[in-house]
């Protein structure tokens, strides 16, 4: 049995593969991003998924594609928690834009993007993958993710920047008292995630001219740090996996448009793709 799985900081999608190269099942975790969530956090989130843990002494080979998984530490920590558990298998950890590139673009070149909970960006040549700059997460970068907005929103309702009557519905869906916020930020496990929580808050209100601002806002701020350094042509295939960028398709491709680019595809859900492509290199 083989697994593949392409994790998220809020979630994680992961397919089995029997021997005779079909599909066995699938299932969602939460997420697993070994920079931010605990190890025994990890190991509970994937021991409490009872079809890993049916398979788990078949299986021979997990592909792991993961956030937080860019640098050696933490995809470290996360290959010793897949190894206890799965103890026959042969680990590969990588990070997920990887998994984004496999999932885009198979073998061709292109300029892949991920904007979901996170964000990040790459270049990829047919062979290997560049990177400007390595991301340093959700504090400091994750220009147009999901907790990039979610910072927006909140930071926006309490300096009364928000439109009143979205101010009005954002209270209703949110427990938006101080303490409780602070709490989730700063004590309790996954706050990029908390965060990436409020953005979901805007595909209500997508229409809107407050949430249309802060969006394209947000999006030229990722072409200018994650996209035009790599100083690429609109004959270059530009690709984004996330539900941000399914999401808001229409302003993604406008601010493409405005910085001389042509958006060629945009993958909610990379996992079908990915499936594919180790399919393919199966064979």
């Amino acid at each position: 049995m083989i697994l593949i799985a392409d994790g998220g900081s809020t979630k994680a999608d992961w397919i089995a593969i029997n021997s005779d190269k079909k599909e066995a099942f699938r299932v969602r975790t939460l997420g697993l991003n070994p920079a931010v969530v605990a190890e025994d956090e990890l190991t509970n989130r994937i021991i409490n998924m009872f079809q890993l843990i049916n398979i788990k002494d078949d299986v021979t080979e997990i592909h792991f594609y993961g956030a937080g998984c860019g640098t050696p530490k933490p995809s470290k920590i996360l290959e010793d928690v897949l190894q206890k558990i799965f103890i026959n298998a042969k680990i590969n950890v990588a990070e997920d834009m990887l998994a984004a590139v496999y999932a885009a673009t198979g073998k061709e070149p292109g300029l892949v993007c991920i904007l979901g909970t996170g964000s990040n960006s790459c270049y990829f040549d047919g062979e290997n993958v560049h990177m400007k700059t390595a991301s340093l997460g959700y504090i400091l970068m994750d220009e147009a993710s999901g907790n990039y907005f979610g910072k927006v929103l909140l930071r926006d309702y309490y300096y009364n920047k928000m439109p009143k009557a979205i101010a009005e519905k954002f209270n209703a869906e949110f427990n938006l008292e101080a303490d409780y916020i602070k709490q989730n930020l700063y004590r309790m496990p996954n706050p990029n995630m908390y965060l990436a929580s409020f953005a979901k808050f805007m595909f209500e209100f997508k229409e809107e001219k407050y949430v249309k601002r802060i969006i394209k806002k947000g999006f030229q701020e990722f072409f200018k740090y994650r996209i035009l350094p790599f100083d690429k042509t609109e004959e270059t295939p530009l690709y984004f996996i996330g539900s941000i960028a399914f999401y808001f398709r229409e302003i993604l491709e406008k601010t493409a448009k405005k910085n001389n680019l042509k958006v060629t595809d945009i993958i909610q859900r990379p996992i079908d793709n990915l499936l594919e492509y180790h399919l393919q290199m199966m064979e």
